[in-house]
């Protein structure tokens, strides 16, 4: 065991190259051990909501096979259920899996700020507020850490879209920052204590976020007290030795030993102070040591080295690791989940009264319940909607697809077959007295390394609900997918059931909460807006090349909105439920808000109390929010029952981020705290008079700010807020490409660059036309890979030297590059050859 003396020692003993070596991984998921001083190996893995292991070739775009696991709902499906408790217990069985294979970090949870509804990984994250994403991301990182694995909470920071993620610059006002994009992970690091953070690949206000000393040392350590390891993503590694300085201790994937030797060549040339690299040595020994109960036993192995399933061993070996208590669980945290978003007429729940069922759409025989990308999971088993609403005792009469599982276009809506599909589905909703339509987005819709294009539903499904509403036959929508959609049709159909991606055991889930075995519970943790164009970021969101503005500053989700008095097809905090709950009794101070809440219905049911703060002055003539969520709880009541609920408020409820100050101020005023039902639905208030010195922020020059009008925010008043001026928004035409620069600014350029571009496009054409999309968008990973990382992330088949002659080929010096690229080859050749020998 790596004892803390232990530790001392091994580091003390360490050559400077050892100590290098072990900065960066040994290969993709494993760091590299120092077996003469007894110090292990570790693997880290994927693992937001189900453990991504791979048991032969290894990648970070869910490409080749991974272990069977628990494919738990995603945390944009978790966030609806509001409830922390939920969320640590499905952190304690992602730990217990992650044990059971030796896996001593589980990378996740992911906690981003939803600042746009387009983003491809919003399906990953878990709300658009700081507060509900923190506290969730805290309890899965207890969770988790309860069994002796490590979470990461990733990723760090501002990581607000996957177009060019590699080297955007997110351009963000300081006030912004902290009280919108670093607040979520300041409430995760200080009440979850995760062991690692994952550093992101983009840039945050002109500097890599790996490489970020302000955010790595000056915040994250000093400010919030982070005790741990910080781990960049796959391949997200700038400048290596800037990044050991600003606090990032582990590389990964392996490089082959070319950082490993840039960091010996640093300390050698006294560049790099050595001292900076024994701390980070040191903070990889303290997690090898934390997560030494995780690897500490021997699981049951099937003879090719595979854990048996249902048969691992938990850390202290007193029980073996339950999966099918684990998909209960599934069941369990995707029913809790799901969201009632219209319930006209009291369509819903369905039962023997509801006569005869139709169940329409490709989305109930063959369930979406998760995104792509690095956190594919392969799953135990699923749950099949249409299998589970069979076995209810509904009357289901029938099933027809409705449309294909992708809308190839203009041409295929309009197709025989297409046409085929909606007439057969429409003909078995003639027999109905209700229509249960599942509709959706694709699996190429939402995945990693892809923004979303628009917010649209395919338009064959649009087609199809029309048909079908237009008979008079009440439609119940249930909806999948990770994040907000334009829906047209809401007001046209009776019911509209959000499940998300429910993870392995969302089937079973939405159709307990359809047939009423469960309450609905779930509530909206972003808000729906009716139409893209209303999201302020949307005129330039995924648009530009270099850098990303954050013109709309603070006014994200339901702040916005709120601020403009904008109409949405949701609010924040929506959601519906099978019985009614009334509030009263509010009794509110500094610290907490007590209310009491009553099951005025005829069915037991589960209410989620929102508490909203509205600062003085904040709906008009300030620069802030009208109000934020300061706190939730959950309660489930019986009909009749009552219960005095006390919600303990945020710890910045009554505070604004003071950039004079660089630090958080605690504004005084009377204050209105809110209870309710969503942002939109507020039922009590009460005033709480808060003490303090007199302050406000200079708001000279800002008028967009204080109206909260952020969608049309001129460049001037931009660079004001922010205290200079932004660098340009797209890559300077003309100039060479560099190690820095990503493949797609190749593109129209012609030569070797605009060739490999042109392939990389229509491989991923042809992989959408074979109907292979998770590898069709990761041909976008590739466009957006830096030319360092060929060499990088190549697993030693090209080195640096080769990839300065590509470089020349693709900035048109094509023989010169060849001349260089031939002998650079040969020699790497000839250098394999003799390691291979030895």
């Amino acid at each position: 065991m790596l004892t803390p003396d232990a530790r001392r020692r091994a580091r003390s003993e360490m050559t400077l190259t050892e100590k290098a070596s072990l900065t960066s991984g040994a290969n993709f998921w494993n760091t590299k051990p120092v077996d003469r001083l007894g110090v292990p190996s570790i693997m880290l893995t994927d693992g937001p909501h189900g453990l991504r292991k791979q048991g032969g070739a290894a990648d970070h775009l869910g490409l080749n096979a991974s272990i069977p696991a628990t494919c738990f709902p995603t945390a944009a499906t978790l966030a609806n259920s509001w409830d922390p408790g939920l969320v640590e217990r499905v952190g304690e069985a992602l730990g217990a899996e992650a044990a059971a294979e030796n896996v001593s970090v589980l990378l996740g949870p992911g906690l981003n700020i939803k600042r746009n509804p387009l983003a491809g990984r919003n399906f990953e994250y878990f709300s658009e507020d700081p507060l509900l994403a923190g506290r969730l991301a805290a309890a899965q990182i207890r969770g988790i850490q309860s069994r002796g694995v490590a979470a990461s909470a990733k990723h760090f920071a501002v990581n607000s879209q996957e177009t060019h993620r590699m080297t955007m610059d997110e351009v963000v006002d300081e006030r912004a920052l902290h009280e919108t994009y670093l607040e979520a992970f300041r409430i995760a690091v200080t009440e979850g204590r995760p062991w690692t953070v994952m550093s992101s690949y983009n840039k945050v206000n002109g500097t890599y976020a790996n490489e970020h000393r302000e955010l790595l040392d000056e915040i994250l350590r000093k400010r919030w007290g982070f005790d741990g390891l910080v781990v960049t993503d796959w391949g997200g590694n700038n400048d290596r030795v800037a990044g050991l300085v600003a606090g990032n201790a582990l590389e990964m994937p392996s490089t082959d030993g070319a950082t490993d030797a840039e960091v010996v060549r640093a300390v050698e040339e006294g560049s790099l102070d050595e001292a900076v690299l024994d701390a980070r040595v040191d903070e990889l020994l303290t997690l090898i040591e934390r997560t030494e109960r995780a690897r500490a036993h021997t699981a049951a192995t099937t003879p090719d080295g595979a854990t048996l399933a249902g048969s691992a061993r938990t850390p202290d070996g007193a029980a073996p690791v339950d999966l099918d208590a684990h998909h209960e669980l599934a069941v369990e945290a995707a029913r809790r989940s799901v969201v009632l978003l219209r319930n006209a007429r009291g369509t819903l729940p369905l039962g023997p009264h509801s006569g005869r069922v139709a169940v329409i759409g490709d989305f109930a025989a063959d369930p979406r319940f998760q995104g792509a990308g690095s956190s594919l999971v392969n799953p135990t088993r699923v749950d099949v909607p249409l299998d589970a609403l069979r076995a209810s005792g509904l009357d289901v009469v029938g099933y027809e697809q409705g449309f294909a599982r992708r809308d190839a276009g203009r041409g295929a809506w309009d197709s025989a077959s297409s046409a085929r599909r909606r007439r057969r589905a429409v003909h078995l909703a003639e027999r109905a007295d209700v229509v249960l339509l599942f509709l959706g987005l694709d699996e190429s819709a939402e995945a990693e390394g892809v923004d979303r294009t628009h917010l649209r539903i395919a338009r064959n499904q649009l087609a199809l609900t029309r048909e079908l509403t237009a008979l008079g036959v009440p439609v119940v929508v249930v909806l999948a997918g990770g994040a907000p959609v334009e829906l047209p049709f809401a007001e046209h159909v009776d019911a509209i059931v959000h499940g998300y991606l429910g993870g392995q055991g969302g089937g079973q889930a939405i159709a307990d909460v359809l047939t009423g075995r469960a309450d609905p519970a779930g509530r909206l943790a972003e808000t729906y807006p009716l139409r893209y164009t209303d999201v302020p970021s949307s005129a330039t969101f995924g648009r530009t090349e270099a850098t990303s503005e954050h013109r709309e500053s603070i006014y994200v989700g339901y702040r916005y909105a709120d601020k403009v008095g904008l109409p949405v097809r949701y609010p924040f905090g929506h959601g519906l439920s099978y019985t009614t709950f009334e509030h009263s009794d509010l009794v509110a101070d500094r610290e907490s808000v007590q209310v009491t809440v009553t099951n005025t219905g005829d069915r037991a049911g589960t209410e989620t109390v929102q508490v909203y703060v509205e600062a003085p002055g904040a709906a008009e003539g300030e620069f802030r929010a009208p109000r934020e969520l300061a706190g939730f709880a959950k309660v489930t009541l019986e009909p009749g029952e009552s219960a005095t609920v006390t919600v303990d408020l945020a710890e910045h409820a009554f505070a604004a981020y003071d950039t004079g100050a660089h630090e958080w101020r605690t504004v005084p005023g009377t204050y209105t705290v809110q209870v309710g039902a969503s942002s939109r639905d507020l039922r009590l208030s009460a005033p709480v008079v808060v003490d303090g010195e007199p302050w406000a922020p200079d708001t000279t020059g800002l008028p967009h700010y204080v109206s909260g009008q952020v969608d049309r925010v001129p460049a001037a008043e931009f660079a004001a807020l922010l205290g200079r001026t932004p660098p340009p928004a797209d890559w300077p035409a003309g100039s060479p490409l560099t190690r820095a620069d990503i493949i797609a600014q190749a593109r129209g350029r012609g030569g070797v660059g605009g060739l490999l571009v042109r392939l990389i496009d229509t491989a991923g054409r042809l992989l959408m036309l074979l109907g292979r999309p998770h590898a069709a968008n990761n041909t976008r990973f590739v466009l957006d890979l830096p030319f360092r990382s060929v060499s990088r992330m190549s697993a030693g088949t090209v080195d640096e030297a080769m990839l300065d002659g590509l470089l020349l080929m693709v900035n048109g010096r094509f023989w010169r590059g060849v001349r260089r690229l031939v002998p650079a080859w040969r020699a790497h050749a000839m250098a394999a050859r003799a390691r291979k020998k030895d």
